[in-house]
């Protein structure tokens, strides 16, 4: 069996060698080196072609978002981002998923060794994910984007001048995604009318980070974009993101459509889980719910996807070809759960263009 190989790349000796150790006891994975800064883990990735790094954010000479851009753009591979669980940690990370790492663990600002050690499962699953992810070239830097430079970014011309009207009160959209997603979703919120239905959205993240995330994402979009708030009104124009380390689903209090998050037991390993939401969103919206289901591992969400498309829902999922990994996508179709499989960039029109339409076609027939 060939092992994943892996470069280690951190300022701390400490955590090189936790790492280190951390992916050595793995049978099916190898530490081919460490570096302690990015001049030197350029070299080292020139000579020994890993299949992975992991990549620290504070470094000496460059830090890490700066050899992460320079790395995407000339040597694409797949990066596991190690973060600090702070707030500037939490943006930093968006910002280097933004450029294209795969995935992130975020380590503690203390007691960094145990952390490491009680981590070491998800650091070693995420690196066997990212092995296996479909990499892409950065492209060329262009204005400094507005996490980093403070300022909230104009958002993208409206797609229709047309209003949603009565439709954006009756429906709801729901979107599942996991490794990859944090872009993915970006993609699909941006393009979305200020009248648009509301969304409701889990992306598998701990806690500390979905609060920068909303926040980046409302600062880009449109709509406004939020962190859920148990027992809160669901109203259009907004999309409400799950809180890291909450279960996040819908409910009702008379005619509203209400947020309920809850601290309740992970679901396929997960809290938050997309099985949750999309169960929720079957029992609760049935025909008028619309399904979106992102790149992502696993099968989180697949079987509720499947009932939301038995209660009436309309469903799309993103193809193998934009998707970083395709396993929850793959598990959606394979459950029948798929109205349209679509490339990323082309969800958010098809969705639009079916929100518009006469009332007629807004299911299947």
């Amino acid at each position: 069996m060939k092992k994943i190989r892996v470069i280690v790349v951190d300022d701390s000796a400490l955590v090189r060698s936790l790492l280190s150790e951390i992916i050595n006891r793995q049978p099916d994975m190898e530490c081919i080196g460490t570096a302690n800064d990015p001049l030197i883990a350029r070299e080292m990735i020139r000579e020994r072609n890993p299949d992975v790094i992991t990549l620290d954010v504070e470094m000496p000479r460059m830090d890490g978002i700066d050899f992460l851009g320079r790395l995407m753009r000339l040597r694409p591979m797949p990066v596991v981002m190690i973060s600090t669980l702070t707030e500037r940690g939490a943006e930093v990370t968006l910002r280097a998923l933004e450029l294209g790492a795969t995935d992130f663990v975020a380590k503690p600002r203390v007691g960094v060794a145990n952390g490491l050690s009680e981590l070491a499962t998800q650091i070693v699953d995420k690196v066997r994910i990212a092995a296996k992810a479909q990499i892409r070239r950065a492209p060329a830097p262009a204005a400094a984007p507005a996490a980093a430079s403070g300022t909230t970014a104009a958002p993208p011309p409206a797609t229709s001048s047309a209003l949603l009207g009565r439709v954006s009160t009756e429906k709801l959209i729901f979107i599942g995604a996991s490794t990859g997603g944090t872009e993915a979703i970006r993609h699909v919120l941006t393009p979305l009318p200020a009248d648009c239905p509301a969304i409701l959205i889990t992306q598998h993240m701990p806690p500390g980070f979905t609060t920068s995330f909303a926040a980046r994402l409302n600062g880009l979009c449109r709509i406004t974009v939020k962190e859920a708030t148990h027992g809160e009104r669901i109203l259009p124009g907004h999309a409400y993101i799950a809180p890291g380390g909450r279960q996040f689903s819908i409910g009702r209090s008379g005619a509203n459509y209400m947020a309920v998050v809850e601290d309740t037991e992970p679901v396929n390993r997960h809290k938050p889980s997309v099985e949750v939401l999309f169960r929720s969103a079957a029992a609760m919206a049935g025909r008028n719910a619309y399904g979106i289901m992102l790149t992502g591992m696993g099968a989180d969400g697949a079987k509720a996807m499947r009932e939301m498309k038995d209660a009436g829902s309309y469903n799309y999922v993103q193809d193998e070809a934009s998707c970083i990994v395709f396993g929850m996508p793959r598990e959606a179709i394979a459950h029948g759960a798929a109205d349209e499989v679509l490339p990323l960039d082309q969800i958010a029109p098809a969705l639009i263009g079916r929100l518009h339409a006469p009332d007629r076609v807004h299911h299947r027939i």
